[in-house]
């Protein structure tokens, strides 16, 4: 793999002695970062709370999506901005950001102002994971980045699947509200720690910012997240709402490419994308997140409805799955660092988590909760190196000045495969699942609205026969799963720069 040059001679004398290192730049990295993954989770099991103190059930999920389309269009701005004027004063951009809309949210009296709350809080959020990467590229040496990049990976994993735990149990002891008003003292926290670190490095000459093509960036992030969420169910009635929206999208993206391709200073790094190293990542870590992100959303549905676990039950089965990740992220990245390898990791490690979720897709009726659990475990093990691997390859290939824009590329294509990898999950479900018995289908439908207490109302034979058409139409969503990674293990093999 190239470094750049000036990157090359920083190296030697720009960082602390390694046993320092660490104490310098992981903790002020480590908060923002679990921030960031905990908001994606951590209101799912507070929404019954908040829709019964505020009423309008029939919005209350734009509580989720109006923060995911929110910090999806900021993390390209944080990084470029970072870039610009120094990542270290984004970052405490963005935690005060977040910090003020997280007592927004606390305070709200309406779910209309506390959606707005949530996009102003997703707009601070959406620099905190970009800024980190972009801050552990700065100032930690290219050969360790892969450690830190499996401790990042770890704490990504564990805050996205403890967040949900937590939201439930302050949301049981003090209320809904307690969910954002415990962000606080760890925004604050985060803020000091942030201060410690150098001031780093900052764009040379005169800074300007690409508005027009943020714009232009979120007149394609909208609709075409809007299309997503629509698509899951595969409404027959929403298909020219879909069509209509994915038209508007792809007319945007047109368009922005043709402007940042023109202008002096791009919001997005285009060109950065025209060496297949950098697309080759991006696409390994859009499929990394939709497949992680697809099974942590179907695999409750699969457990309880048609393993019978009750909600305890299942956060417990589930944590076979996210230990593994956390564990094999940290293996990789140690791997990484001795070894000076990267693509090797994915490239291998993926094809075993591809045979996992082919087996369940086969043989997943025949298994025990218990054993279903281990062997998403197995895989999982393999599933982080994809993440580390794209975080590192574009953090060298773009270099020490562009190391923002790198990484909102990741977090960019992350956050929109995460979105397609849930739709397309949902769409294969439901698809599968009205092919065999439509009936089944709307009872589905009503399973995911109600809980599974809708197919403990039925007649006991009905039950089996409905749980038994669920289990085919979920091998679907295990193949759809499993072919993302394997995506990620042709991008693997085929990646130009596989050391570092």
């Amino acid at each position: 793999m190239t470094v750049h040059p000036e990157d090359a001679a920083a190296e030697a004398h720009a960082y602390p002695p390694p046993r320092h290192l660490f104490m310098t730049v992981f903790p002020p990295i480590i908060l923002p970062v679990f921030l960031s993954a905990a908001d994606g989770t951590v209101v799912a099991t507070a929404l019954p709370a908040i829709a019964a103190s505020l009423g309008q059930v029939e919005q209350l999920s734009w509580v989720v999506v109006a923060n995911l389309i929110a910090s999806t269009i900021a993390a390209p701005a944080y990084g470029r901005l970072g870039d610009l004027i120094g990542r270290r004063g984004m970052m405490q951009v963005a935690l005060a950001v977040f910090m003020a809309a997280s007592l927004l949210c606390a305070f709200s009296t309406s779910l209309t102002m506390l959606i707005c709350a949530r996009v102003l809080q997703g707009l601070g959020g959406g620099g905190l994971m970009t800024l980190a990467q972009a801050l552990l590229g700065e100032n930690v040496p290219s050969r360790a980045r892969g450690s830190y990049q499996g401790y990042l990976s770890a704490c990504i994993v564990g805050g996205s699947t403890l967040a949900p735990v937590a939201g439930g149990l302050l949301t049981e002891a003090w209320g809904w509200q307690s969910v954002f008003l415990a962000y606080l003292p760890l925004c604050v926290v985060a803020m000091l720690l942030v201060t410690q670190l150098p001031p780093g490095v900052r764009s040379q000459g005169r800074a300007t910012f690409d508005a027009t093509g943020l714009i232009l960036l979120t007149m394609f992030i909208v609709p075409l997240l809007l299309a997503l969420s629509k698509l899951q169910r595969l409404d027959p009635s929403a298909v020219p709402l879909i069509i209509g929206l994915i038209a508007i999208a792809g007319t945007a993206l047109a368009v922005l490419i043709w402007q940042q391709l023109r202008t002096s200073a791009p919001l997005l790094a285009l060109r950065l994308l025209r060496q297949p190293s950098f697309w080759r990542s991006d696409v390994m870590a859009a499929c990394s997140g939709a497949s992680l992100t697809a099974l942590v959303t179907f695999l409750p549905i699969y457990l309880q409805v048609v393993g019978g676990a009750s909600p305890a039950q299942t956060g417990l089965l589930l944590l076979p799955l996210t230990a593994g990740t956390s564990c094999g992220s940290v293996i990789t990245g140690w791997l990484m660092t001795r070894t000076g390898r990267t693509a090797i990791f994915p490239g291998i490690g993926l094809i075993f988590t591809a045979i996992t979720l082919v087996a369940l897709a086969l043989w997943s009726s025949r298994m025990s909760r218990a054993e279903m659990s281990w062997l998403l475990a197995l895989g999982g093990l393999c599933q982080g190196s994809a993440m580390i691997t794209a975080q590192v390859t574009v953090q060298i290939v773009a270099g020490n000045r562009q190391l923002g824009a790198a990484a909102a590329s990741v977090q960019l294509a992350r956050s929109l495969g995460s979105a397609f990898g849930v739709a397309l999950a949902g769409a294969v479900l439901f698809t599968v699942l009205s092919s065999i018995d439509p009936s089944a289908a709307s009872l589905f439908f009503e399973m995911i609205r109600r809980g599974s207490q809708v197919l403990a109302e039925l007649p006991g034979e009905q039950q089996s026969l409905v749980q038994a058409e669920i289990a085919t139409a979920f091998r679907g969503v295990f193949l759809t799963v499993a072919c993302f990674s394997c995506t990620i293990v042709a991008m693997a093999w085929t990646l130009p720069a596989r050391r570092i």
